[in-house]
């Protein structure tokens, strides 16, 4: 009896097709299916459309239908979901779900870089290896990210190049497991390596965060005029894509300062592609400035992951300084 696999589709160049004013999704999930050869020898598909954008139109609305529909399948008995999803944002609705969705089945999404119609095309390829990678028997629950023969941690997977098929890749632990054709080979034990929020009951449907962050980037020269439009403005949280160890110009460290004492709660983060932050420099806009004035250390998340964490902590706290614990121990969080 071959895995239930219930397959999830949102739009991206995995769905598009070209046009005069340029290629846009078109395609809708049974369509994706029909395009694999001998997809359905792995699993029983069941299959349905929640949107036709392309990745970087994706918002959290779009992330908690997709959690919504994830969590309905495995409680209609669904083995595992495929996600397919446009490769721009496909790592943060990745960490979404499984920051949201504490499951006994296994997520995967995959996407593809090049369309069904051009030459050498990967979305075929990356379908079929992410229904293996969720039908694989030591694949049991947890998010994960399926691309160019590799399953990443939702955690820990960010998209490292702009059109290369390997555009995917997991800087600080690397992949989960590379898929070959004669298996799939395990590098470390395939988990969850985020901290569940509780967001919503396990039979209840996913609600889009209602919290506002904003993010900003340190660089040459920056002052702190982007953190003080807003904060005036009413923001609900920052995030700080700082420089190296997550440090930031001194007029933006004394901006983003007078952020947290304003109530505003600020996650520090680094803009490298790798690494964690660390409080080291005591200069205004130093790392250990910073968190000496309340900024949260985002440990190695990416600045973008960090944003969708902290909107979900803030809704699922009632006071914004409780939203540091989901933080404590970011740079090595996994659930228990």
């Amino acid at each position: 009896m071959l895995p239930q696999v219930h397959v999830v589709a949102t739009g991206g160049t995995i769905a598009s097709t070209p046009d005069e004013g340029g290629a846009a999704p078109s395609l809708d999930g049974e369509d994706l299916l029909v395009s694999v050869p001998n997809l359905a020898s792995h699993a029983d598909l069941g299959v349905e459309s929640v949107s036709q954008v392309p990745g970087f139109d994706v918002d959290f609305g779009i992330m908690a239908e997709v959690a919504g529909r994830t969590r309905d399948a495995a409680a209609e008995g669904a083995d595992a979901v495929v996600v397919t999803h446009g490769t721009d944002t496909m790592a943060e609705t990745a960490y979404f779900l499984d920051l949201v969705c504490s499951l006994s089945v296994p997520v995967v999404v995959t996407g593809a870089q090049r369309r069904l119609d051009e030459p050498s095309s990967d979305a075929a390829a990356n379908l079929l290896a992410a229904v293996r990678a969720a039908t694989h028997s030591r694949v049991s629950e947890g998010v994960f990210l399926a691309f160019d023969d590799e399953l990443h941690a939702a955690r820990d997977v960010r998209k490292v190049h702009t059109h290369k098929l390997a555009a995917f890749a997991s800087p600080n632990d690397g992949p989960v497991a590379t898929l070959t054709r004669a298996g799939i080979r395990l590098h470390r034990e395939p988990r969850s390596e985020s901290v569940y929020l509780p967001v919503a009951g396990e039979d209840a449907s996913v609600e889009e965060p209602d919290a506002r962050v904003e993010m900003v980037v340190s660089a040459a020269g920056v002052d702190g005029a982007q953190v003080e439009r807003a904060v005036e403005s009413g923001v609900d949280g920052l995030v700080l894509a700082g420089t190296g160890l997550g440090n930031a110009t001194g007029e933006l460290g004394e901006a983003v300062a007078d952020a947290i004492d304003a109530g505003v709660p600020v996650v520090l983060t680094s803009r490298c592609g790798a690494g964690t932050t660390g409080a080291v420099y005591g200069t205004a806009g130093g790392g250990q400035t910073l968190q000496d004035r309340g900024a949260i250390p985002g440990g190695d998340l990416a600045p973008w992951k960090a944003r969708v964490k902290l909107a979900l902590a803030l809704d699922a706290v009632d006071d914004p300084e409780d939203v540091a614990q989901y933080f404590a121990d970011s740079a090595t969080a996994v659930r228990d």
